[in-house]
C-alpha cells in the first residue's frame, strides 16, 4: 500500500511539472495611437487622377499579441470633419451632404471581429460604420514591435457607394472612382 502511495505521488508530482512547464499563451496588450506620430488616409481618384487625404483626428484602441489573435482587436473612430486632401473645395464638397454628410453623422467606426496570421502579417475582418451605414471591411497589416511601444501598418480597400459616400452628382463614378484605398500607420503607445 505505501509503494502504491508513493507511486501515485510522484505521478502527480510529474503531472504538475508538466502543466506548469507548459507556456501560458500571453493576453493581449493594450494600446492606444500616439497621435503626433501616427497616420490614417485614403487614396481616391477625381477626374483619372489619384489624390490623397489624411484625418487629423481619430483615436485607436488596440489590443493585440501576435500569439494571443482570439483576444485581439483593433477599434478606430474617426472625426471626419478632419479630412484634409489639401484641396479646399474638394475637402467641403467631401465633408457636406453629398459625400460624408458629417452634420448628421460626424464620425466613422472601425471595430475587427476576427485577427487571422498571414504569410506576409495579419488579416482582420471587421464592421467599417460610415453615414450610417456599417459594412464588412477586411484589412491587411503588419504588426512591428518596438521597445515599449508598437505600431501597426496596413491598408484596406473599400467601395465609397457601398456606404452612400456619393449623393447627387458624386452617385456617379465618371468623376469619382468607386473604390477607395485606405492606408494607416499607428504608432501604438501602452495604455496605462
Amino acid at each position: 500500500m505505501k509503494r502504491f502511495a508513493r507511486a501515485l505521488f510522484a505521478a502527480i508530482a510529474l503531472m504538475a511539472n508538466a502543466i506548469c512547464a507548459i507556456p501560458a499563451q500571453a493576453a493581449p496588450g493594450a494600446y492606444v495611437a500616439d497621435d503626433a506620430q501616427s497616420r490614417l488616409g485614403f487614396t481616391g481618384v477625381q477626374a483619372g487622377a489619384e489624390f490623397k487625404a489624411v484625418f487629423h483626428k481619430f483615436t485607436a484602441n488596440v489590443q493585440f499579441a501576435p500569439d494571443a489573435l482570439a483576444g485581439a482587436s483593433i477599434d478606430v473612430t474617426i472625426d471626419l470633419a478632419s479630412v484634409d486632401s489639401e484641396d479646399k473645395d474638394r475637402d467641403t464638397t467631401i465633408r457636406g451632404p453629398d459625400i460624408f454628410d458629417g452634420a448628421h453623422w460626424p464620425t466613422a467606426h472601425y471595430l475587427t471581429r476576427s485577427i487571422t496570421k498571414t504569410a506576409t502579417g495579419f488579416s482582420a475582418l471587421g464592421a467599417l460604420t460610415l453615414r450610417g451605414v456599417t459594412k464588412d471591411v477586411p484589412i491587411e497589416f503588419q504588426w512591428l514591435p518596438g521597445a515599449g511601444n508598437a505600431k501597426l501598418v496596413g491598408t484596406a480597400k473599400l467601395k465609397r457607394l457601398d456606404f452612400g459616400a456619393g449623393q447627387g452628382d458624386w452617385k456617379s463614378t465618371e468623376w469619382i472612382a468607386d473604390e477607395v484605398k485606405v492606408a494607416f500607420s499607428l504608432t501604438l503607445t501602452p495604455k496605462p
